[in-house]
């Protein structure tokens, strides 16, 4: 009622006294006036009726409109200002995203590097407290975004990423050390790297198994997830005619995956299909969970004055007309 909390709002059950008074008032209208008879009303057919004759009844809902401000204040009406402030572990991720030629392969659907922009867009929106970042690599490596709590960018930055914008290849080594490079200076009490990859390293200065010792040294922990089902997949392949897609051996070096998550002290996962891919984001949602401290503070601002005050200038406006505009002649 009226956007208020009221602390006492067990006096409203006094605005039940209304329906007796509309009752006796109705009661005594109709007994209120002298009857006069008159042999004919041809006389009074073209006097017309005085609309201030209407106006007494305004006295009566002068005095139902007070009585309704006054047990509001009584009621206490109250507004609540609150808010809140939030304090976090602050752990701070990296994603390191595959988009490499061989990620547009179709095990996936639509295929690889479609599904894991997915599911890694649903992680980023439930992880609104932290600070996250976007590296890609295929032959070459570069920051698509650096870390940020404006998510909002984030998603849209990695929304526009597509296979081929950079040249063809694997450089796993070249990636993590990227995305090293950007937690190394942080701030965060936790630094994590995700790192999707469905091929061999091939490209790249750095190796990966040196990457993730230079990670080790940060305190940064990564988690590896190897893309791709198991045997042949559905991959493109250019040809006179265009893009083919033709069965080819899914290759991932789950080895150097595994060795790498182990010397960071994180964990290994292999994705096979789009449920599998989430479940494992999920996972990771978990063992990285931010906590969360809320303090919440609650202020209460007291609104009776301004009924009370309403009602009794109704009640001294209903006495004003009673003794001048709206004035009964005995």
């Amino acid at each position: 009622m009226f956007g208020y909390t009221f602390a006492n709002p067990e006096y409203f059950w006094a605005l039940l006294i209304l329906l007796p008074l509309v009752l006796w008032y109705i009661w005594k209208e109709k007994d209120a006036h002298a009857d006069i008879q008159f042999s004919s009303l041809a006389a009074f057919r073209n006097v017309k009726s005085a609309g201030r004759i209407w106006l007494r009844h305004l006295l009566f809902a002068l005095k139902l409109a007070a009585i309704v401000l006054l047990i509001t204040a009584l009621a206490r009406p109250q507004s609540n200002n609150s808010w809140q402030t939030y304090s976090s572990d602050g752990i701070e991720i990296m994603m390191a995203l595959d988009i490499s030629g061989s990620m547009l392969a179709r095990d996936f659907t639509p295929d690889r590097l479609e599904a894991a922009k997915e599911v890694a867009t649903k992680f980023i929106l439930e992880r609104p407290q932290d600070k996250i970042g976007l590296v890609v690599f295929a032959g070459e490596s570069f920051t698509q975004c650096p870390l940020t709590t404006d998510h909002a960018v984030l998603i849209n930055l990695l929304r526009e990423i597509k296979s081929g914008i950079i040249e063809d290849g694997t450089a796993i080594g070249l990636g993590l050390a990227n995305a090293v490079n950007r937690l190394k200076d942080s701030q965060g009490k936790s630094k994590v790297v995700i790192l999707l990859t469905d091929g061999v390293n091939n490209r790249g200065s750095v190796a990966p198994v040196t990457a993730a010792e230079l990670a080790k040294t940060y305190g940064i922990r990564v988690y590896t997830i190897g893309v791709g089902t198991y045997g042949e997949a559905p991959s493109p392949v250019q040809t006179a005619f265009g893009i083919q897609y033709v069965n080819a051996p899914v290759e991932i070096d789950e080895d150097v995956l595994k060795q790498i998550a182990v010397v960071t002290g994180g964990k290994y996962f292999r994705a096979t299909d789009n449920e599998k891919l989430t479940q494992i984001y999920n996972e990771i949602d978990q063992l990285e969970k931010t906590k969360i401290e809320v303090k919440h503070f609650s202020k209460r601002d007291e609104h009776y004055f301004i009924f009370a005050l309403a009602g009794v200038l109704l009640l001294i406006t209903g006495a004003l007309l009673r003794y001048t505009l709206l004035r009964k002649i005995p």
